[in-house]
């Protein structure tokens, strides 16, 4: 299995040839950076973990260059941190038991220009060597620059999959921007508290950002904990721990919708229904 940078990297925990891997896959997530598959796809890590008939494969795009780095990390150039991070990223697939692990290395400035050929032709092998049932992508309202190109690709590789090859669910998660400002009716509730253990154990091999002045593992694990208690107002909590998504199956299903005016479509929906409280109540 070849992409077109030199430095990507294939890792199967199991020893499985990467291309059966890849085939096998029934849970796929594609990420920007190290550390956002465990960020925003824990319910599909769980889902497979230990299963016999769920195979997990996680994709990171970018070379994990741009870091920000402190402590004992702060001397590192940006090729040592590239090999810290993509280590870690190892790290985590044999930790949580993933079916794959792919690491496309590259640089976020190819990935945030349109039609970049490099990442259009990995993307394209990635989703033509498999169908999953799920894919975990990140999502159109993320405040990250490189999370909103990297879904835009990921979509126009979708949509120029054969009809029958396209997944039946694909789902934008949440990383740099929350999406509890969803209508209730547009969130999809993703279970992230199947294996707490696990969840709490792969945000913490990411030490090179944690020691680094990024503790992403006590903000993820505490925002899913805050979205299972503050869903609902007048019921007790459901699950102990949640990940917010926007279904972004209709965009793969119809390639003619523009993803902006989907995108646009929730944030009216949001306002529409603040509206509609606030003159209900006398505003």
């Amino acid at each position: 299995m070849k992409f077109s940078r030199p430095a990507s990297d294939v890792f199967a925990p199991d020893g499985t040839p990467p291309g059966l891997a890849l085939a096998r896959t029934t849970h796929l997530c594609v990420g920007a950076h190290q550390d956002d598959i465990e960020i925003m796809a824990q319910a599909g890590i769980a889902e497979c973990f230990g299963k016999a008939d769920r195979f997990f494969t996680g994709v990171v795009v970018t070379d994990g260059a741009g870091s920000p780095r402190t402590g004992r990390y702060a001397a590192m150039s940006d090729g040592e941190m590239q090999a810290v991070r993509r280590e870690e990223q190892r790290q985590a697939a044999a930790l949580g038991k993933y079916n794959l692990q792919l690491q496309l290395a590259h640089p976020s400035s190819e990935v945030k220009t349109p039609g970049s050929p490099g990442v259009q032709a990995d993307l394209a092998a990635i989703f033509g060597g498999c169908r999953p049932g799920v894919v975990y992508l990140h999502n159109p309202a993320d405040k990250h620059d490189t999370h909103v190109a990297l879904v835009l690709r990921c979509l126009a590789a979708l949509r120029a999959l054969p009809r029958e090859r396209r997944p039946a669910s694909v789902l934008g998660c949440e990383v740099w921007r929350d999406l509890d400002w969803l209508v209730d009716a547009d969130k999809v509730a993703l279970d992230a508290g199947q294996n707490p253990g696990l969840a709490a154990a792969l945000l913490k091999v990411f030490d090179s950002q944690i020691s680094g002045g990024k503790r992403y593992d006590l903000a993820a694990l505490g925002r899913r904990a805050a979205h299972a208690t503050f869903h609902a107002s007048h019921a007790t909590d459901r699950l102990t721990a949640v990940t917010w998504a926007i279904d972004l199956t209709p965009l793969v299903v119809d390639e003619t919708l523009s993803v902006r005016d989907f995108t646009l479509a929730h944030i009216a929906r949001l306002q529409a229904d603040v509206a509609a409280r606030l003159a209900r109540l006398g505003a």
